[in-house]
């Protein structure tokens, strides 16, 4: 199984579990997300995580071994507009949402965690949006969720640079909401949590839907999927893909 479940005191902990390829999503994980947001609906859960096994990455994104075979606008559609739904879903559980970025995360990887409420990111940690140097954009709605999260220069900034970012520039521009340096750090996070009814928390998440469904959060999604999976159909983008795998080969 390349993720596990677990629900311990009132937290349900999702657990991205392909260490061997920088815990990249495939068919497999997108499932298994989608069985969180089924688990974690139930009354019992009062907080939810998601990170990935290791220290080496929280997450590299899609699995280029298995989505470059996507090669037209619609093949790339079906697969960007399942990971954007279940990330959606993610960002409108009823509970706090939590990323404990354990390493890497870039790409899709970097869209997972900006989904989340939070974003405790370990010190050693890196991330960025680097899908500019593939010659596409984000594609399963992280793009928007940053336009959310940060102000709108450093938002553009990030999207644009393509480039990744250490635990201290990320907590600069607002992106992670604390760095850790042990797990002591992450306890106290949750213990500080704790100290308030989990009725509070998820009456102040519906605030914050409301804000979204006032918007149009969910069609501003859509909007860049579908222009992801139109980037992803030309010939740049699939040079790109190729230069990078050669590199990776070497």
């Amino acid at each position: 199984m390349s993720y596990t479940i677990n629900l311990t005191d009132g937290i349900m902990t999702f657990t991205i579990d392909r260490p061997h390829i920088r815990n990249a999503i495939n068919d497999e994980v997108t499932a298994g997300l989608e069985k969180l947001v089924e688990k974690a609906r139930q009354p019992s859960v009062q907080a939810v995580i998601i990170t990935a096994s290791g220290k080496q990455a929280f997450c590299s994104g899609g699995d280029l071994s298995v989505f470059h075979a996507l090669r037209t606008e619609e093949q790339a559609y079906g697969m960007l507009k399942r990971m954007s739904d279940v990330l959606y879903s993610i960002k409108t559980l009823p509970v706090p949402v939590v990323a404990v970025v354990n390493g890497t995360a870039v790409g899709g990887g970097c869209e997972i965690a900006t989904a989340c409420d939070y974003r405790l990111v370990w010190d050693h940690a890196k991330c960025g949006f680097i899908q500019g140097t593939l010659a596409i954009t984000s594609g399963w709605g992280g793009g928007t969720y940053l336009m959310e999260t940060l102000q709108h220069d450093k938002a553009l900034k990030m999207l644009s640079e393509a480039k990744v970012y250490t635990a201290a520039e990320l907590l600069e521009i607002g992106w992670a909401s604390a760095i850790v340096h042990d797990n002591q750090d992450i306890e106290a996070f949750f213990s500080s949590m704790k100290k308030v009814h989990p009725d509070v928390h998820r009456a102040y998440k519906e605030i914050a839907m409301r804000t979204w469904e006032k918007t149009g959060l969910q069609e501003r999604v859509e909007q860049e999927v579908r222009r992801c999976a139109i980037l992803w159909e030309k010939d740049a983008h699939h040079e790109a893909v190729d230069n990078f795998l050669n590199k990776i080969k070497k």
